[in-house]
């Protein structure tokens, strides 16, 4: 594994905690080179950034006044690829609900508004089918089929800006503690608050929200969920195609 061991793109994963490790295995079988991101100076010359799953306010705790975030959010909006899974997708997100007392850093990019733990506790985690309900023929392996979602201490997608698209949804209510932001967001958009009923009782329910977990806006794509996780390959399969498509190899 590494930068020397293939000859495919090279895509820096950021390691400061989280599932590193998982993403660099499915990245080396898909045929990428990878290279671990711990200091601003490791960004420069990546092809594409992947955005692993952990905590994303210790992330940002972290890596305070050392450059690194600084370097990251000028690499994404430079155009390099990125793909952002559970807090990976918080951190590529412009705008977050429910963030510690006095903010937390983003690297931004993504015109969207999430809410962090969305979906609960670790205690609240859990895996369903989903499938792809968009995309362009980039996608179309997706498609073709469900995909399991790993879901734990899960963010979801509140509301898009122009050219952030769904690929996949789930209706679920936000767990109790989350309810509060996010029916006070909901009430400054003027979008209906939350039901009630939780994501078990609810699947039926026309009352319960929708909710965005997964999206794709030009170069950026996230997942609230960890496909890392799983052995299904097409999610990283399909950032690498990205990836590829913009270096002009695909």
């Amino acid at each position: 594994m590494g930068e020397e061991t293939q000859t495919g793109p090279l895509i820096g994963v950021l390691a400061l905690q989280g599932s590193v490790e998982e993403h660099v295995d499915v990245l080396t079988k898909l045929g990428a080179r990878t290279r671990e991101i711990r200091t601003k100076e490791q960004v420069a010359g990546v092809d594409g950034l992947v955005f692993p799953g952990g905590e994303s306010t210790a992330m940002g705790i972290m890596s305070e006044g050392d450059g690194l975030f600084e370097a990251l959010r000028a690499s994404v909006a430079s155009g390099t690829p990125a793909y952002g899974t559970c807090a990976g997708m918080i951190l590529l997100a412009d705008d977050c609900v429910g963030q510690r007392e006095g903010g937390q850093a983003l690297v931004g990019g993504l015109r969207c508004t999430v809410c962090r733990n969305y979906f609960g506790a670790q205690v609240s985690s859990f895996e369903l089918p989903l499938a792809v309900e968009g995309g362009d023929a980039d996608a179309a392996r997706l498609e073709a089929s469900e995909f399991p979602a790993v879901f734990i201490r899960a963010p979801a997608i509140l509301a898009r800006g122009e050219g952030c698209e769904a690929l996949a949804s789930v209706k679920a209510a936000p767990c109790a503690a989350a309810a509060p932001e996010v029916d006070a967001f909901r009430g400054r958009t003027g979008s209906k608050p939350a039901s009630k009923k939780r994501k078990a009782d609810a699947d039926d329910d026309d009352e319960t929200p929708e909710v965005c977990v997964a999206a794709r806006q030009g170069p950026i794509l996230v997942t609230a969920f960890h496909p890392e996780l799983t052995d299904d390959l097409r999610w990283h399969d399909l950032f690498l195609g990205m990836v590829k498509k913009k270096l002009g190899t695909a």
